[in-house]
């Protein structure tokens, strides 16, 4: 029985070893790594000690094996994982630039990663308490997106808490229309991780404190938790700023999925009880070190690290 569940794209990605690498360059790759921000949420979540499953699809070839095998391995439920031959594992190339910048090229047409289909029942969910959700699952494809959005419907109607990362990928979105869907799922969501930018875009408003009171219009949304890159992470409910989270300053190798580890931490923090600021720490502490590790998925990741890195910050 999984306690948290996510369901969106799973994909290797293939990067450039090092910044200011263009794509149309010819120059080396390394990889490929598993990854999927869904992917790399749950396997953050299932390191840190909780019951996990994840609802996708891979192909039936050599990079779906490579997804698997890391997902098993870490103790993610991969049996509502489709394997199809019917197409291949999705892809990502990434290149990173000095000043933050990243660039990707995403090959997901016709793959199984977005091929699964919403469950039928809650069978197998009974202890499921959190649902976390991707926008940028939602931007992947448009009917994956319709799948995506009946199993939270499913999961609220059963009193799952749905947790919301907008994720934004623009380069992603091939159908408008997803865009009314994300709006569907922030409307159902208790708990809401956007970036500065992602709660603009949401809100309308380019002033932080008017975006902030807008979004509690949701009378569904408990937390907000606001992330801003190098300046941390404030916590907000509606009683207003309860935490403000520096980060924790590591030598940052490759800061993809950063953000994704840090939703699982924080979600893993409040499903233990913890308080916001507990739940903060946890959030940043795996942040910094997925990081510090070259690879969306391959950062030190456990409940002792996690431990050690807030004790010593």
């Amino acid at each position: 029985m999984a306690e948290i569940i996510t369901m969106g794209e799973l994909l290797v990605e293939i990067m450039r070893p090092h910044e200011d690498i263009q794509l149309y360059e010819s120059d080396y790759f390394r990889g490929p790594f598993p990854s999927g921000a869904p992917g790399i949420f749950i396997s953050t979540a299932a390191r840190l000690g909780h019951s996990t499953a994840i609802i996708s699809g891979v192909g039936k070839d050599d990079f779906g094996e490579n997804i698997l095998r890391r997902l098993k391995h870490d103790g993610v439920d991969i049996s509502r994982v489709l394997i199809s031959d019917k197409g291949n594992t999705g892809v990502a190339f990434v290149t990173y630039f000095a000043d933050g910048e990243r660039k990707f090229l995403f090959y997901m047409d016709n793959s199984p990663c977005v091929m699964a289909k919403a469950p039928d029942n809650m069978a197998g969910f009974e202890d499921t308490r959190f649902m976390h959700v991707m926008g940028c699952s939602l931007m992947s494809d448009v009917n994956f997106a319709k799948e995506i959005l009946k199993t939270v419907n499913m999961m609220k109607s059963n009193g799952v808490k749905i947790s919301f990362d907008p994720n934004v990928r623009l380069e992603m979105m091939r159908d408008k229309s997803v865009l009314n869907m994300l709006q569907e799922v922030l409307n159902n969501s208790s708990i809401l991780m956007p970036g500065v930018s992602e709660l603009k875009m949401f809100t309308g408003k380019e002033d932080i404190d008017s975006a902030i009171e807008s979004v509690f219009d949701n009378p569904m949304l408990e937390i907000l938790v606001l992330k801003n890159g190098s300046h941390g992470s404030q916590i907000y409910t509606r009683k207003g700023l309860e935490v403000s989270q520096p980060v924790y300053k590591v030598i940052q190798e490759d800061a993809t999925g950063a953000g994704d580890s840090y939703d699982a931490a924080f979600i893993c923090g409040i499903a233990e009880g913890k308080t916001l600021t507990e739940a903060a720490k946890m959030g940043a502490a795996a942040g910094a070190l997925n990081a510090a590790a070259f690879g969306p998925m391959e950062g030190k990741i456990n409940p002792e690290a996690i431990k050690q890195m807030i004790e010593n910050n």
